[in-house]
């Protein structure tokens, strides 16, 4: 550990030893939160209940998870089973049509948003003043943490303490050597990972440098590479109601419960991994490699069912509104009061998007080949370029001189104007 540095609290929300007794610690059971159960307890001399929430992560066992803590000297350790509450947030991101900066379906804050939620619970319930989270100082978890926390509880106090304790990625294995704590990341596979249902998120080793090609076949957990994909492509048909994918291939199931089928075939067919270059709400340029097979799939699904049963107008307003609901999801402004008249934008929108939509899934693309709506804008009869009496062609000339005014108008002024500058 680096004993010369020194990390000033300067915030008002930050606790200060000796003034509580119990911290409530987000414990996911990997390397930073398993290194900073033992060291609250050193170095603020306090108790520690540990909790781990369920948001559907399939690489963790719970069980395992909640023994380890207790292990490790926790006094209490909690599993909370929100699987179901962050589905309800995943409908949201497919009506919202969740991409940030081109194919991240926002897993990562929108689970920061329930697990903030159910931290101020738990620690109500168990009389703790403080909660503790295992964010870095580079990242954007820790303002959404405790500017979630703080804002559903101004009087909640937090300990961040990979923020105090300077100490790498190398610094933290070898405390947990020192220790005994057991953990997965070892020097020569370096990569973090944070997952929940909606996505997987892979950081550190030789995604860290964009002028280094990441090795994939080590990085992914959920994808195939589109090398590793069956040579037989799948199709698949899902169905919407109010925006909601409610049915796959005909069979309704809970959303959680269509996401992880999603999840499995889509990275089978190497759909829907990024890798991206991400402006972080602290104003740094990283790199990420992310899964979301199922928010991919689903996205793209719904956002094509949006196309077709919205008009022009509405649909070029939904995509400003996405785009800055995204934005604003990363940027930790979930409670921001502008998101409540985004979101009520959105969930209008979304009443009438009912039906069905058939994809392709094939060597990592993600193709809608067909779709219908009881509510589709789309007439046949309208639309065709066979011999239509429903459409006026006769109309159109006179519409094409209306329309072009502005521009021949314009155009012509340029014309003039540039004729009169070349004389002179």
């Amino acid at each position: 550990m680096n004993t010369k540095h020194i990390f000033s609290k300067t915030a008002s929300h930050e606790a200060i030893k000796g003034e509580f007794d119990t911290c409530l610690l987000l414990y996911s059971g990997g390397l930073d939160t398993s290194v900073m159960l033992k060291w609250i307890q050193e170095q603020y001399e306090c108790e520690v209940i540990a909790l781990t929430i369920d948001l559907g992560q399939t690489a963790d066992d719970l069980e395992d998870i909640k023994l380890k803590a207790l292990k490790l000297g926790a006094k209490e350790a909690i599993v909370y089973d929100a699987k179901e509450a962050f589905a309800e947030l995943c409908a949201e991101a497919v009506k919202a049509n969740a991409d940030y900066q081109g194919g991240y379906a926002l897993g990562c804050p929108l689970g920061r948003v329930v697990i903030s939620k159910i931290a101020i619970e738990v620690a109500k319930a168990h009389d703790c003043e403080v909660i503790a989270h295992g964010c870095t100082g580079k990242g954007n978890d820790q303002v959404r943490f405790e500017g979630y926390m703080t804002t559903l509880n101004p009087e909640i106090k937090i300990i961040a303490p990979v923020r105090e304790w300077a100490m790498g990625r190398e610094e933290e294995i070898a405390y947990a050597e020192q220790h005994g704590i057991p953990v997965i990341q070892k020097k020569e596979t370096p990569y973090s990972y944070d997952e929940n249902m909606w996505a997987n998120t892979g950081e550190g080793g030789e995604i860290e440098d964009p002028k280094l090609i990441p090795p994939l076949e080590k990085i992914l957990k959920w994808c195939n590479t589109p090398q590793q994909a069956p040579d037989e492509s799948l199709e698949l048909k899902i169905h919407f109601e109010q925006g909601v994918p409610v049915a796959l291939n005909s069979i309704e199931m809970p959303l959680e419960n269509l996401i992880q089928h999603l999840n499995e075939v889509g990275g089978e067919h190497a759909v829907g991994y990024f890798h991206l270059i991400e402006d972080r709400i602290v104003g740094l340029k990283v790199r990420g490699v992310y899964e979301n097979p199922a928010a991919h799939i689903l996205i793209q699904a719904h956002k094509n069912l949006e196309q077709l049963v919205s008009t022009r107008e509405e649909n070029e307003l939904k995509q400003f509104l996405d785009s800055k609901w995204s934005y604003l999801c990363y940027g930790a402004k979930y409670f921001e009061p502008v998101m409540d008249n985004i979101r009520a934008f959105i969930d209008k929108q979304n009443e009438k998007v009912t039906g069905e939509v058939i994809l392709k899934l094939y060597k990592g693309n993600c193709e809608v080949v067909a779709l219908d709506s009881p509510n589709s804008l789309f007439d046949h009869n309208l639309a065709t370029f066979n011999k239509s009496a429903d459409f006026n062609q006769n109309a159109s000339p006179g519409f094409i001189e209306l329309w072009n005014l502005p521009q021949k108008t314009a155009y012509q002024v340029k014309l003039k104007n540039d004729l009169k500058a070349a004389l002179v």
